[in-house]
């Protein structure tokens, strides 16, 4: 059985993880618009970014856009490994014993 993530388990990583999952290979958001998907404030969700990009599993490009500031996130390979194994691991604990 797969086993869970401690870096995505914490609920607002997996909120994050999971918002991401959905995108293209090629694809990112920005900082403000997770932020407010997820209603977090700017600290909460940059703290959060720190972790899951340190632990590789999201990449974080900050930018100029009509000379502001922009932060884009995107998954990494790993995250999205990482995101589908720790899936795997809540629905095998989700699963009734003896239905396969």
């Amino acid at each position: 059985m797969p086993e869970l993530d401690p870096i995505i388990h914490q609920p607002v990583r997996l909120q994050i993880m999971a918002a991401l999952g959905n995108l293209g290979s090629h694809e990112q958001v920005d900082f403000t618009f997770l932020r407010i998907k997820l209603g977090l404030t700017d600290g909460n969700l940059g703290a959060h970014l720190l972790t899951l990009e340190q632990a590789g599993y999201i990449a974080v490009e900050k930018t100029f856009v009509a000379r502001k500031p922009k932060t884009f996130i995107a998954p990494t390979a790993a995250g999205r490994r990482a995101f589908e194994s720790h899936v795997a691991a809540l629905t095998a604990i989700l699963k009734p014993k003896g239905l396969s």
